[in-house]
């Protein structure tokens, strides 16, 4: 977020531009890998329309305790939603929550409100408990039909996430093995035909340096959201960048309109 020189942090304002300009949507679904349901087999959406953020991380320099970000719920869009999670017998519990920094620390960049502002209302839900990527698949083709109504779906989570290892970088930016093995395999299942997309992407979490690249897989479950959500749209990745114990993948469903 402050290191402006970081090639994500160019990559996340292109895709926040192309999404205000050319997608225009009337409203935004966030999941974020930095929450999970308190109950299995259950998932929770914020229905508030007005509520603070989350800085849900420990021992940052004060600065990061007093961002902003302007934003606004929607009770409508929440209602949508929940209507299409029920409709798939997937029980969701509505709640009061603000956006956590999985959310808020990528959209200030993406939609910066002095240069880009996300002018439409932002709806966060939750991941399920478990580490299911099949529950998470499922979820993500029980809102896909919102999508025809020109809301956009974001999932927000890394290709690669071990923070535990950054120590053995030493301050290195070349990936560690499993970093450069796991992205790559992360591309080839979702830019997979749909057909064999939901298996293939399964089999990443039973992969040898599945547990290296997410000692848990919170930060990979979101993008099963997506894939499901994509339905027969194919994935790309726009962009990816390996470094120590991270990929700074970006990834997007279907095309967008010139």
């Amino acid at each position: 977020m402050y290191d402006t020189d970081h090639p994500a942090h160019k990559t996340l304002k292109e895709i926040g531009k192309e999404i205000t300009t050319k997608v225009k949507p009337r409203a935004v679904i966030v999941f974020s890998a930095h929450w999970q349901a308190e109950r299995a087999g259950q998932i929770e959406i914020n229905t508030a329309e007005t509520t603070d953020l989350i800085y849900d991380f420990h021992g940052f320099p004060t600065k990061y305790y007093e961002e902003t970000f302007p934003h606004v719920g929607s009770k409508e869009i929440a209602s949508e939603v929940m209507e299409a999670v029920q409709a798939a017998n997937i029980d969701i519990k509505p709640v009061r929550r603000g956006l956590d920094h999985g959310v808020w620390a990528s959209f200030k960049v993406a939609f910066d409100p002095g240069e880009n502002p996300l002018k439409v209302p932002i709806v966060q839900a939750s991941l399920f408990s478990s580490e299911d990527p099949h529950q998470h698949y499922r979820l993500g083709q029980a809102i896909s039909e919102l999508r025809s109504r020109n809301v956009q779906i974001i999932v927000s989570g890394m290709a690669v996430h071990n923070l535990r290892d950054m120590q053995l970088c030493h301050g290195s930016s070349k990936p560690l093995h499993y970093t450069a093995s796991f992205d790559e395999a992360l591309k080839e299942a979702v830019e997979s035909p749909f057909e064999e997309r939901e298996r293939l992407m399964a089999d990443l979490l039973k992969r040898p340096d599945a547990r290296q690249a997410h000692p848990t897989f919170d930060h990979l479950l979101p993008i099963h959201i997506g894939a499901g959500a994509a339905a027969e749209d194919l994935g790309t990745r726009l962009w990816t960048l390996k470094e120590g114990s991270l990929s700074w993948a970006q990834y997007r469903f279907g095309a967008v309109d010139a």
